[in-house]
Formats: structure tokens, sequence, C-alpha cells
């Protein structure tokens, strides 16, 4: 049996974090953990919870330190001591005032690969969760004691995944029912460098010119993008579609899937390309290698729009190339399921069970 867990998450939007907290709290539930999810009310997060059979805790959650999620979390100690596990920063600093008010063990997982800025509760923490061994690094530079971390790799559904219908994009988009297809999902935010994604297809622009390059995502820097891609003339080749409720339906449909990031601490959208067997080309920023650096796909140094530009276009111009990457990315998946890091993740909380009575 694991201990009584209560996941705090803001789930304010819908992006990575946000998809690996509803993964991971219903893995836990198929594993028969107790748990309950407090989090913003009318957000993705909490409909998709629900929908899991994830007991769940809503609250107005309007700023990123909203007070009233304390009266929640405490109501739920209250009921019941338990763990107590963070999922983003501005949780983590609710939940570290939840902790220090009650005793209540903290977990706290760390998904992106930037140094710490408020450093108290995540060096406070019983223990850190890192995505990735990149991660990991970054903590241990940022002064989190090593012994506190332990290392869970995201996961998938692969079931799920896989069963994962086409979105219909050239369709969408009235392209060509032959056009090739390049898919990127990320926010539109600086670590994710879609500026460099963008001056790549402008390198393949005359070399392949069926080279379509469709970018699921919203965030700051879409005024900056579109104005990058009017620029350079590829308005009608490059296409920022905006938030896609299931960006997975995206990459089942693409002939091959870009990531440009220069900080990047997994990435599951790379895990869904994985998993549906289609072609990467990807920068080797922060924990990228570790799901791709074993010939799963074709890794290139970030901010580098030339190297990135050549990897798709060994990927489109040889088809043996491709079927060999996701022959490979199938099987290297296999080692990033949900329930794999739900079982992990259930180790944790156990080491630090012991609190829960006070000892």
């Amino acid at each position: 049996m694991s201990p009584p867990v209560v996941h705090i998450a803001s789930g304010r939007e819908w992006r990575g974090g946000q998809r690996q907290v509803w993964l991971l709290a219903q893995a836990l539930q198929q594993l028969g953990a107790e748990q309950v999810v407090v989090t913003g009310a009318d957000s993705e997060l909490a409909t998709r919870l629900r929908s899991s059979g994830v007991p769940v805790r809503t609250v107005s959650w309007r700023a990123g330190l909203d007070p009233r999620v304390l009266p929640v979390a405490l109501g739920e100690l209250r009921r019941k001591p338990a763990i107590l596990h963070a999922h983003d920063a501005h949780a983590l600093t609710l939940a570290g005032a939840c902790a220090w008010l009650t005793g209540a063990p903290l977990v706290a997982t760390r998904r992106v690969d930037f140094p710490l800025r408020r450093k108290a509760f995540w060096l406070r923490a019983d223990r850190v969760i890192a995505i990735s061994h990149a991660v990991a690094d970054v903590l241990r530079r940022s002064g989190v004691a090593r012994e506190r971390i332990t290392v869970i790799h995201s996961g998938i559904s692969l079931d799920a995944t896989r069963q994962t219908g086409r979105l219909g994009v050239r369709g969408l988009l009235g392209l060509a029912p032959g056009t090739r297809v390049a898919a990127n999902v990320g926010a539109l935010v600086p670590h994710k460098d879609h500026a460099t994604l963008v001056n790549a297809a402008k390198q393949l622009e005359h070399r392949h010119p069926n080279l379509h390059w469709v970018v699921a995502g919203e965030g700051e820097l879409r005024t900056a993008l579109e104005a990058q891609v009017e620029a350079l003339g590829l308005k009608g080749r490059v296409h920022l579609m905006g938030h896609i409720s299931a960006p997975e339906r995206l990459i089942a449909d693409a002939d091959l899937f870009v990531m440009s990031s220069v900080e990047e601490g997994l990435g599951t959208s790379v895990l869904d390309a994985m998993a549906l067997g289609i072609p990467i080309a990807s920068t080797s920023a922060g924990g990228l290698p570790e799901m791709l650096g074993d010939g799963a796909g074709l890794l290139v140094p970030a901010r580098n729009p030339a190297a990135l530009s050549e990897a798709v276009a060994r990927i489109l111009e040889s088809p043996d190339l491709g079927a060999r990457l996701a022959v490979r990315a199938r099987a290297e998946v296999l080692r990033f399921t949900d329930l794999r890091m739900a079982d992990e993740v259930r180790s944790v909380y156990r080491s630090c069970a012991h609190s829960l009575d006070g000892s």
C-alpha cells in the first residue's frame, strides 16, 4: 500500500506539465492509490481528471500564488494525514506553506531544466522528482541535496497514444493530399526556440518546396513569430495553428516531428512521436538525448538552423533512415510508460511516508 497523497497543481493552462499530472494521477488510480488533486476550477486538468475517475477538489485559482488554495489543501490534510505533492513552482510555494503548517511530507516535481530562482521550498522538500537526468543536474547545481533528488522520467499511455486518430491537417489547411508535413508541438515561449525552426524552414524552402511546417501551441512569442514568418516569405508554408486540445493527432498526421528547444526537461510530445512511429529531428537540449540518444531520432546542436534543416532533409530524402528511426523509437518508448512512472513515484511516496506519523 502507498500512503494517501494530496496533489497540488495549478492547472491554469493545458501544456505538457498539466498533461503529466493527469497521466500520473490516472495511472496511480489504476494502481489503487488513495489521492485527491487540488487544482483550478473549470480547468482542462480538472475536467480530464474527473473523466478518469480521479478525486478532484477545485478552487478559483486565478493568480499563480492564489491564497484561496490554502484552506482547500489544509482541509484535505485535516481530513486525513497525507503526503503533499506539488507539480509546479507556484503549487510548490502553496504546498510548502501547508507542509510548514501541518508537518506533512512534501514532494515536488521539477519539469524544466532552468536554474532555480526561488529556492526555499525546493531546498526544504523531503523529495524532489526530476523528470530527467538533465533536470537533476540543474537541481544539484542550484543547491538541492543529491540524496533528495530522484530521477523519474515522464511517461505516456502507449495504448491511448497509438490509438490516436489523425487530425486531417492537410484538409484543414487546404493543402494537397501528398503534401509533406513537419510537425512541432510546444508553447510559443523563448526556450522552445521556434525562431530556429522557422529559419530551418527557410533553408529548405527550395530544396523541399512541398514541405509545410505546422506548429501547435500558443504563447507570448506568437506575434514575433508571425512577423518572422512574414519577413522570410514563409506565410502559407509555416502554419502557427495555436492551441490544439489533442496535439498528438497532429503528430500522427505528420511525416516527421521537429523539436527546436534550447532548454527542455524531457518533452512528452517527443514520446508521442516515438510511440506513433513518426521520425524525429531534434536538438540535443536538456533531457532530449535521454529519449533519442540511442538511435531513436536525429540529434543536432541547439540554435543551429542549418543543422536542424539538414536533419529534416535527411529524413525526407531517405525513407530507409526514417523507417530505422521509427523502429528504434518504438522500442525505446517502452521505457517511458505512465504505469512505470506511477510505480516509481509511489516508491518516492513510501520513502517519506514515515513522516506521516510525526516521527
